[in-house]
């Protein structure tokens, strides 16, 4: 940082440049304007955490001129619009481990929308095509994607979703918003982006696509999958059974009478990957991903989680740690019935089968002795069974 950092904030500057990214925008007045300003000599530009809080550098201020403070601004209020802190709370464990990477990630989502509106910004601003990768995409789909290691000043709690070091603590300094408020905010911001663009015509894409989603909200597919997983995994588990192998704590007293035990099996779990020609390799890796992801993350994992990849047969199965070690074979018809058969027949029958598949298959006609949970993917899919678990990802 540089020397003079701790100097006193110039806020007729920083007001200055919020009036000013307000009149342009005025769709995104509402949202400037909660934000609280907490003047910081820590913070290297500026950056918001999760309750609402702008901290601001009075170095970087005093360098910067007006105009590209304006799309700072602009910038740092859409981390908290777009609820980046909540949907990386979402991430995989592993990356949320890297918030540099992840907060590059959302830059690149902001940046993209903020410089094709006109907006200036300050140089080494982050881009999708500083890293070959396509404009218009979340962070989520970035993240991923960038290389390892990558840095932008950091943004905050509020983007990344990790209390940076210069944050006050949750419940102390200026005024905060609460998720309550902070969920009505984006609505009021959401109404005003839809009646001006009935008005003017004009709003950025990622804008127009954020608007649409707070107002007509679809099913969060991902978190959908991530509960049905965990519920039945948890359900699994829970079917205590009595066993001999280790007999009751109590046999020594009565005395010749052995009495068994009661055991908590842990969950084995099978999963059936439809791999016939119709469906998409995009969607059916990021299923997978996720259900992997998920069953890790609840402690299954190794020789209990198999994966057969059928399409009117089975051609693959494997036990496998990670996703990359799947071999997907077959793209032919589509039969789920000879993939969950096949399940069930093994030694080890699974207590909990997750299909993945576009919903164009025959079921079993009699409900499995287990739970089974569909992925059906793709917008057209049909309605399966009653027995089945349904969670629909968009295609």
């Amino acid at each position: 940082m540089p020397a003079d950092s701790r100097a006193a904030l110039d806020m007729t500057k920083l007001l200055a440049a919020r009036y000013r990214a307000a009149s342009d925008r005025p769709y995104l007045a509402s949202a400037l304007y909660a934000l609280t300003v907490v003047p910081s000599g820590d913070v290297p530009t500026m950056g918001v955490d999760r309750h609402w809080r702008c901290y601001v550098s009075p170095a970087f201020v005093d360098a910067t001129p007006v105009p590209e403070l304006a799309g700072v601004w602009v910038h740092e209020a859409a981390h908290l619009l777009r609820d980046h802190h909540g949907r990386a709370d979402r991430l995989p464990a592993a990356t949320q481990r890297d918030p540099h990477r992840v907060n590059v990630a959302q830059d690149c989502e902001i940046n993209d929308d903020l410089l094709a509106d006109g907006l200036r910004l300050p140089g080494g601003r982050m881009e999708p095509r500083l890293f070959d990768l396509p404009e218009g995409q979340l962070f989520e789909a970035y993240v991923d994607a960038l290389p390892a290691h990558v840095r932008t000043p950091d943004c905050g709690s509020g983007a990344h979703g990790r209390p940076a070091p210069w944050e006050l603590a949750d419940s102390a300094g200026p005024a905060r918003l609460g998720e309550v408020e902070a969920q009505a905010l984006r609505r009021t911001t959401a109404e005003a982006m839809r009646a001006h663009r009935r008005s003017r015509g004009t709003l950025p894409a990622g804008w127009q696509r954020w608007a649409e989603e707070i107002l007509e909200p679809t099913v969060d597919w991902r978190r959908a999958l991530t509960g049905a997983v965990r519920e039945a995994a948890a359900w699994a588990a829970g079917a205590v059974d009595y066993t001999y192998r280790r007999p009751s704590r109590r046999t020594p007293a009565l005395r010749g009478v052995v009495l068994p035990s009661l055991r908590r099996p842990l969950p084995r779990v099978a999963v059936v990957v439809d791999t016939s020609g119709s469906m998409g390799e995009a969607e059916l890796g990021a299923a997978l991903a996720e259900v992997t992801g998920v069953l890790r993350e609840v402690g299954i994992r190794g020789n209990r989680v198999s994966v057969l990849a059928c399409d009117a047969d089975v051609h693959a199965v494997s036990r496998v740690t990670a996703t990359e070690q799947i071999t997907l074979g077959g793209g032919g018809g589509t039969d789920m019935r000879v993939g969950i058969e096949a399940a069930l027949a093994a030694p080890d029958r699974p207590s909990i089968v997750v299909v993945l598949t576009d919903g164009y298959t025959p079921w079993p006609d009699d409900t499995p002795p287990c739970r089974v949970i569909a992925a059906l993917i793709g917008p057209d899919a049909p309605e399966p069974p009653n027995w089945v678990e349904t969670v629909r990802v968009p295609g």
